[in-house]
């Protein structure tokens, strides 16, 4: 399931800055940078609640070599993921954030169909700024980020999860993240830049004594995003990330081949319906061009957020 969800960093722990500069360059940061980290508080928030809806088709895979080929005959697949969220100022310049998901998946395959889900792996996170987009010309906004993430999914070798293991809802083991986020506005324009690098946990597969100890590679992921805000707070932007993971290592030994890459590309906008009730939605593609990706789906898909505020 670390296709689907890796950290909540990407969807939601983001955090407001706290700007001094001009209206243009508040609404630009406040709002453009939203599309991206919907769960992020505005300049003038205090608080925040959401719920947000995403559907994917899976549209093919990357093989070990980086080979796109669409899924066999007969095959498919839907992912569904429901998630509440919220976030809360804990000082000036530092915030907090808590998601819960709910993934569901259907897929087919030869003949057979099935339908699973349950509740997915929580996320904690939490930003701190050290300086303020739009403050000064020359100094941008910076951020640094963390979050954890909780095996309170269940992993694709859990009993009970169907013939064609739709009742996987997480990766089985603990997750930090760390990264940084450096961001600019100019008037009505803003441009994002983060990174961070996940570390999971190592988890024990099989019953001994054919048990075997498992521990994924890092998993880094670059994030690019550019937004343009209009005088009433309506937004739009398009954002690009890339994740890479290392080889799986299996009893200490690396397994070759087993490394990750995935590409994703995001359109998004943001609409304001009251002062403290904002839409969101986005539309992504995994890129379906060989060489891209390794081992992982490509994927299109929507995802829709509906957010409150307090001031």
């Amino acid at each position: 399931m670390s296709h689907r969800r890796s950290t909540f960093l990407e969807v939601g722990v983001a955090l407001a800055v706290t700007l001094h500069g001009g209206a243009a360059a508040a609404q630009a940061c406040c709002a453009g940078s939203g599309l991206a980290t919907p769960g992020r508080l505005g300049l003038h928030e205090i608080a925040l609640v959401g719920a947000q809806a995403r559907t994917a088709f899976v549209t093919g895979s990357y093989d070990p070599s980086g080979r796109h080929a669409p899924p066999p005959a007969g095959a498919s697949e839907l992912d569904l993921e429901q998630d509440v969220f919220g976030s809360v100022r804990v000082l000036e310049k530092a915030q907090l954030s808590l998601l819960v998901p709910f993934v569901e998946t259907r897929r087919t395959s030869r003949g057979q169909q099935e339908f699973g889900g349950g509740l997915g792996d929580i996320n904690a996170g939490a930003r701190v700024d050290l300086t303020s987009a739009g403050q000064r010309r020359f100094v941008p906004g910076i951020a640094l980020l963390a979050g954890l993430t909780l095996p309170t999914g269940r992993p694709a070798d859990a009993k009970g999860l169907g013939a064609l293991a739709t009742g996987a809802t997480g990766i089985g083991a603990f997750q930090v993240t760390g990264g940084a986020a450096v961001e600019q506005s100019w008037g009505a324009w803003l441009v994002s830049l983060s990174g961070y690098v996940a570390q999971r946990t190592s988890r024990t597969v099989g019953i001994p004594p054919a048990e075997i100890h498992e521990h994924l590679g890092a998993q880094w992921t670059a994030l690019a995003t550019v937004a343009y805000t209009t005088r009433t707070e309506v937004s739009v932007g398009i954002s690009a990330s890339y994740t890479f993971e290392g080889n799986a290592t299996v009893n200490g030994d690396t397994l070759p081949g087993t490394a990750r890459r995935l590409p994703l590309l995001t359109l998004a906008g943001a609409l304001p319906l009251t002062d403290h009730v904002r839409l969101q939605g986005s539309i992504f593609d995994s890129p379906q061009v060989s060489g891209l990706g390794k081992n992982q789906p490509s994927t299109v898909g929507l995802l829709v957020t509906l957010v409150l505020s307090w001031t």
